[in-house]
């Protein structure tokens, strides 16, 4: 059922991101948003293959809506990954030291409000954008301009982006309740919400009268300044005349981060704003250039959550869930109880260890933790309140689905189903075969595949192939018409026509993601050959181990599964790789680019697959790390960015001219 509650989790994320960004009107708590996405993260990072290209954590979430004009940001707003432990922030440094840096930190409180960029031009005010997607944001320029504490023009005709956060105080949010109470308005909900709400009106007069805030936090680009650590950076912006929040402080090491957070967790309730955490940086520029980024973080700096509520109930039972794979999961059945405004019945207990580690026994008192998960975190039991009635926990020996006898592999904490016939595993495992990143069959979703496993449409994998058999028979079926099902069979059909890493990641091997799926199939091009590769052969190949290679091997020494592929082979699908090979092309081999302005010939996201086809790769912003900027129409302030550096410039003509060549 992992697949299954890596999509539940992802449009639940989505949907708040949408309702938070968009709408500024969210319907769950930042705690619970917190959970949801912590889990989801933890379960990509354990089953890498099922990470979606739409995942959350792809990135960086919010969309535009069409009331207000588009902005490009020139480097891009990403926001910052999370951690809610001391010892997730102690590893956070652990992280960093191993890389040979022994850093400073800025510490600084997380301000509960909205993120805006603020550019000028020759000290002038010009623009100010929300963070949007990350890259491209809103222009909320005619908001900004009410806010008294942004200054108009600065104290040097300089030209700069500076970053911060739009804040409401809570001595505000009281003053407009009260006005709004009597005038028989409903209350603003928190400081955040009234904040967002504000500074998205399309009447400026209205973001006026709310008496907005903003701290100023960050500088994307300081080199260009001559300033190369953050601290410097944050002086920097407030001799400008930005205002700076008093509480940032600069330590020496991980121990006085720790202590930072513990004081300002004491201080929390008297701030004047609100707060959710503590954000830590690491000081030096340089540090963090070796440090970069994730997809969608920079690995420099983390944000500490404040712990979530936690609240005690009883552990009734624990009952046994079954996934594609055939994992074993035991779960928490609790007496139902309201976190953060909603009821908790579920808890995941991740395997048997784990519940034998915290001494759960059914009957126990317990306490959880929600920060922000539907299925929330088991903290601890409660000991001192055992009756002597309680229940020992037994790890069951069969499948609670099929009844087949269960198998710890060694080395592993899991148990597995390893009937392949298992009901539960099978039905997951067509839903993986069909899903987006797999063989992307559109219209044959969760429900729908459970229930033509249920009526016994599909069975196996080749199944899905003969449906065009039942078609008669779907038609009748209640919620399927005839259009329904035609576009259902076409899409089957096109199907047959993926490249193979799209197979080979559907066929659902253990440890094969998508990425390992790709760089197995350009390397062995035929699925035929693949079959009969050895382990050596395979760890031979960049970034495949020992797991992922006995895993592959293994696969295919199964009768079962060869006859499967046998069958897809007799059906029609496409056994090789069709996609494109890595070429090595000097002008491109390891070199940085950055497009501006609109291509004729190609998509941004086109341009891009060739760059990295050749050998180069793409970033948002220029530096003096830039190797080539492709101009198109309407370039922006990349273009006199890369002429200011005396960076090499390509016209799309140019481009094109490389490429034939």
């Amino acid at each position: 059922m992992i697949e299954k509650r890596i999509d539940e989790l992802i449009k639940i994320i989505n949907e708040a991101d949408y309702r938070y960004h968009t709408l500024d009107n969210p319907t769950i708590t930042d705690q619970e948003y917190d959970k949801y996405l912590r889990e989801l993260f933890d379960l990509e990072e354990e089953y890498p293959e099922l990470v979606r290209l739409d995942s959350p954590t792809q990135h960086a979430g919010g969309e535009v809506i069409d009331q207000f004009k588009k902005v490009e940001h020139q480097i891009p707003m990403m926001s910052l990954s999370d951690v809610f432990s001391e010892s997730e922030v102690i590893a956070f440094d652990e992280r960093i030291q191993k890389e040979s840096i022994h850093p400073k930190y800025m510490c600084e409180l997380k301000i509960d409000g909205l993120s805006v960029s603020l550019l000028y031009k020759k000290g002038i005010l010009v623009q100010a954008a929300t963070r949007g997607d990350g890259v491209i944001g809103e222009n909320i320029t005619h908001n900004v301009k009410t806010i008294k504490s942004v200054p108009l023009k600065l104290k040097e005709e300089v030209d700069i982006e500076v970053r911060g956060e739009i804040f409401m105080s809570k001595k505000t949010l009281e003053a407009i309740n009260i006005k709004r109470s009597k005038n028989k308005q409903p209350s603003l909900q928190n400081c955040r919400n009234a904040a967002a709400g504000s500074i998205r009106q399309l009447d400026s007069k209205i973001a006026k009268e709310r008496n907005l805030d903003v701290f100023i936090y960050h500088l994307p680009n300081p080199l260009d300044y001559g300033i190369y650590n953050h601290h410097e950076a944050i002086q920097y912006m407030e001799k400008l005349g930005f205002k700076v929040n008093p509480n940032n402080q600069l330590v020496d090491n991980i121990e006085e981060v720790l202590h930072f957070i513990d004081e300002k967790a004491k201080e929390r309730d008297n701030l004047p704003y609100d707060i959710d955490g503590i954000v830590i940086k690491v000081n030096s520029i340089e540090d963090q250039q070796k440090l970069g980024f994730t997809a969608k973080y920079p690995k420099w700096a983390t944000a500490y959550k404040f712990p979530a509520e936690e609240v005690l109930t009883k552990l009734t039972d624990i009952i046994f869930t079954v996934g594609r794979t055939g994992q074993i999961t035991p779960n928490a059945v609790l007496e139902p109880v309201i976190i953060a405004g909603s009821t908790v019945k579920r808890a995941t207990l991740h395997n048997e260890d784990y519940v034998l580690s915290k001494d759960l026994k059914i009957g126990d008192i317990v306490s959880i933790r929600k920060a922000g998960d539907v299925i929330p975190e088991v903290v601890e039991v409660k000991k001192e309140r055992r009756t002597g009635k309680e229940q020992e926990f037994v790890m069951i020996k069969e499948c609670p689905m099929c009844g087949k006898e269960i198998v710890k592999k060694e080395g592993q904490v899991d148990y597995f189903c390893m009937n392949l016939e298992c009901p539960a595993r099978k039905i997951e495992s067509l839903i993986h075969f069909s899903s987006r990143d797999a063989m992307n069959i559109d219209g044959l979703g969760e429900r729908i595949m459970e229930d033509f496993f249920n009526f016994g449409f599909i069975q196996k994998i080749s199944d899905i192939y003969h449906l065009d058999q039942h078609k008669k028979e779907l038609i009748t079926l209640e919620g399927y018409g005839d259009k329904s099902v035609t576009n259902l069979l076409n899409s089957i059909e096109n199907s047959k026509n993926n490249s193979l890493e799209k197979l080979l990641f559907g066929l659902g091997i253990a440890h094969v993601g998508a990425k390992t799926s790709k760089i197995i199939a350009q390397h062995f091009k035929r699925l035929d050959y693949l079959m009969k590769a050895s382990i050596e052969e395979l760890t031979s190949i960049y970034d495949i181990g020992d797991i992922i290679a006995k895993s592959i091997v293994e696969y295919f020494s199964k009768e079962d599964n060869l006859e499967e592929i046998r069958r897809l082979k007799e059906i029609g699908l496409n056994m090789n790789y069709i996609g494109k090979d890595m070429t090595i092309n000097s002008e491109f081999q390891d070199k940085t680019f950055v497009l501006t302005g609109s291509l004729e010939n190609y998509s941004r996201d086109e341009a891009k697959e060739i760059i990295e086809q050749f050998g180069g790769k793409i970033t948002g912003s220029v530096s003096k790390k830039t190797s080539i900027v492709i101009v198109g129409k309407d370039p922006g302030s990349k273009y006199d960015k890369a002429k200011e550096l005396g960076i090499t410039i390509w016209t799309e003509e140019e481009f094109l001219n490389k490429i034939k060549e």
